[in-house]
């Protein structure tokens, strides 16, 4: 996994490009190859590209295709949100950035632009961005026209809300601040926030803040008559040349942008003397308003000077270009090397870079979203496509799940059932299902039938099983699937919509067998909860488990836990915490953390110990001051199945956490078992958590 960071800013106008800028050329200095993402960008104008994205990879010249290089547009995402699909930007983004990550060592991701002034929920987006992709944030807000009180405390505010969310923030930047207040600021920040986060002050620079000339042509949509090649000039002050030319030349400052009707002779002539003497400051530029042209003499005389700065015609008036002139807000573009090239020096006059890049590149993340871990499921099913098989083929959830794996090109399916019955009821419920793509079989119909009895029959012929036995064990679903796993014609079965759990897992036991050295088939659960994963066992098929077994689930959970990504840090859960319990109960849990230990001392692992203090931290910390799990628990083990069904559930219905599973562990090959109220989402899930056992977990 490649290293990232979030810039994320909290108003328009922040100046985050300069940290961008800045950062991009740090970490190219640092790390062998870096990449740049931006999950959401402003709608680019027809023909257009976005300015931010076009800058960054030409500038530094960076190997990435532009549409690669971002997941949506601001109105993709305001047209999902207002269908109720927003979960769908979240894996979008996920995707597009994990494509990256797959080829870069760093990747720099820039937040939105805040294009819509207040705009509450553009934050919220970026946070969530930020949490899901499991990076840290650099937060970036605006000094102009504040106060140093409000500085603070919009990023305290800012920082507060990344942190809520488990995002851990690296740096603030106070940028745009007032000149000669910065030590005042740093105070203020030392009071809010102590050391906990790295503070950078950038103070306002002219130079970055005013426009150029380019970019008040675009807005006014201008046409240049002359001086095309001086369009970067910067416009450092504007005023009106409406006066007599005497008292006007007075008002010139230095980059003056001079605005004035088109027929005013007298002002344009003057300012382009101005301009050449030694006594007035020099001109970025002239406005002509009200679309008039000066006359074919004036022209003629312009043309036989040497020009520079530009001269532009715009067709609205006086008054109004002034004000769209004021409200312009500067960016920076690609062809702007000053401002590039300034941006980045200040960056690298007020940032102690060594440290920021220290920071960034030596962070990890600890947690784990749900829709990442989803992402990296369906990634990791993709990179070896297993087969699985379906028993219960003629179920509408199988169907409709059969169909978003076929979609998702996962895995290949076979169905077991009457294939007249179920593709009649695909073609009743519409269900999209490609025939050519699956296979559907009837047991006693396949041409292995004979084979599967033999094989039955020999494998439990010790048991007192004879071939009439056996030919009535392979016309049964659940053997037939199994049969097929044992054989080598699947990869893994997929059961219980319809059947039970010993239905679905008695086969897998008689002749599939456990791993060597495994005496507990048990299962846990993929518990994604509102910011995390959580692993729990066994909630599906222990009833009563002792000592040895707890201790022996606790284990096998450890090891699913680690293979699918999430760093095991298992409490042994009981009714009390510490020493402070007695009793029967309390004791088997006792005495199994303490076989786990003796088998694998390096595990991080606390029991006997409550769901409460394994999962919240300031609990955890009151009863278990010194332990690496309390309240930090990423794997949950249930002292028996009556407490860890009901407690999944009621987790599940309660919260509306998605529970994924559940998996067995220990069998040879998978086999696992819906529960009879599962879902599509709960059999799409578990058919790629079983193509990813199948690869050899």
């Amino acid at each position: 996994m490649s290293k990232a960071v979030y810039i994320a800013t909290i108003e328009p106008n922040s100046g985050k490009s300069i940290v961008v800028l800045g950062m991009m050329r740090m970490l190219l200095g640092k790390v062998a190859r870096v990449g740049y993402f931006r999950p959401i960008i402003d709608d680019p104008k027809e023909g257009e590209v976005d300015n931010h994205i076009n800058t960054v990879i030409s500038h530094f010249e960076l190997d990435i295709n532009f549409k690669k290089a971002y997941a949506y547009t601001r109105s993709e995402v305001l047209q999902k949100y207002n269908q109720g699909k927003s979960g769908e930007i979240i894996d979008g983004i996920i995707k597009k950035f994990k494509n990256l990550e797959e080829r870069f060592d760093f990747i720099l991701v820039e937040g939105t632009d805040f294009s819509d002034e207040g705009n509450i929920i553009e934050f919220d987006i970026n946070v969530i961005i930020a949490k899901n992709l499991g990076i840290p944030a650099v937060i970036v807000a605006s000094g102009i026209d504040k106060q140093n009180d409000e500085i603070v405390g919009n990023l305290k505010l800012a920082y507060d809300t990344f942190n809520s969310k488990d995002v851990e923030v690296l740096a603030m930047v106070a940028n745009k601040v007032t000149q000669g207040c910065e030590k005042q600021l740093e105070s203020s920040f030392e009071k809010d926030f102590g050391n906990n986060v790295d503070r950078i002050i950038i103070p306002k620079v002219n130079s970055l803040i005013n426009p150029t000339i380019k970019e008040i042509v675009n807005e006014l949509e201008g046409n240049v008559l002359f001086g095309k090649e001086y369009l970067n000039n910067q416009a450092g002050s504007f005023g009106v040349g409406a006066m007599q030319l005497r008292n006007y030349l007075t008002h010139l400052k230095d980059n003056s942008l001079v605005i004035t009707p088109g027929d005013r002779a007298d002002i344009i002539l003057g300012v382009l003397q101005a301009n050449i003497s030694d006594n007035y400051p020099k001109i970025s530029g002239i406005i002509l308003t009200g679309g008039i042209i000066p006359e074919p003499p004036i022209l003629k005389l312009i043309e036989g000077v040497s020009l520079s700065f530009p001269i532009i015609s715009v067709p609205s008036g006086t008054f109004s270009i002034t004000n769209k002139i004021g409200a312009i807000k500067s960016k920076i573009y690609l062809d702007n090397l000053q401002k590039i090239n300034t941006s980045i020096s200040i960056f690298e006059k007020y940032v102690n870079e060594d440290r920021l890049a220290d920071k960034l590149i030596t962070f990890k993340s600890e947690g784990l979203t749900p829709r990442m871990f989803q992402y990296n499921l369906l990634k990791r099913a993709l990179k070896h496509k297993k087969h699985i098989v379906l028993p219960e083929g003629s179920d509408e959830r199988i169907l409709r799940a059969t169909s978003r794996l076929l979609a998702s090109g996962v895995v290949d399916i076979t169905l077991i059932g009457n294939e007249k019955k179920i593709k009649s009821k695909v073609i009743k419920l519409d269900i999209p299902i490609d025939f050519d793509k699956i296979q559907i079989v009837f047991p006693t119909e396949s041409p292995y039938y004979d084979e599967y009895v033999q094989t039955f029959y020999e494998l439990r012929k010790h048991k007192n099983v004879n071939l009439d036995m056996a030919k009535d064990m392979m016309a049964d679903v659940s053997y037939f699937g199994t049969m097929m796993i044992y054989k080598g014609h699947a990869d893994g079965m997929v059961s219980g919509a319809v059947h039970t759990t010993q239905h679905t897992i008695r086969p897998a036991l008689q002749f599939i067998k456990t791993k060597p050295g495994v005496k507990v088939v048990s299962s846990v659960f993929f518990m994604c909860l509102a910011d995390r994963v959580s692993v729990f066992g066994d909630c599906a098929i222990n009833p009563n488990p002792n000592a040895e077994q707890l201790a022996e689930i606790a284990i096998s959970s450890s090891e699913s836990a680690a293979a699918f990504g999430i760093e095991p840090k298992v409490a042994m859960l009981s009714y009390s915490s510490g020493t402070s319990g007695k009793g029967e109960d309390v004791e088997i849990v006792r005495e199994a953390t303490a076989i786990v230990k003796e088998k694998h001392p390096d595990l991080k692992i606390e029991g006997p110990i409550q769901y409460d203090a394994a999962v919240d931290l300031e609990v955890g910390q009151s009863k278990l001051p010194n332990s690496e799990v309390a309240g930090q628990a990423s794997v949950l083990i249930f002292p028996d199945l009556n407490t860890g069904n009901n407690t999944y559930k009621a987790i599940q219905r309660e919260t509306g956490a998605l529970a994924i599973g559940p998996m067995l562990q220990g069998l040879n090959k998978p086999v696992n078992d819906l529960s009879r109220g599962c879902t599509v989402d709960d059999v799409y899930n578990t058919v790629i958590i079983t193509a990813i056992q199948a690869q050899g977990l």
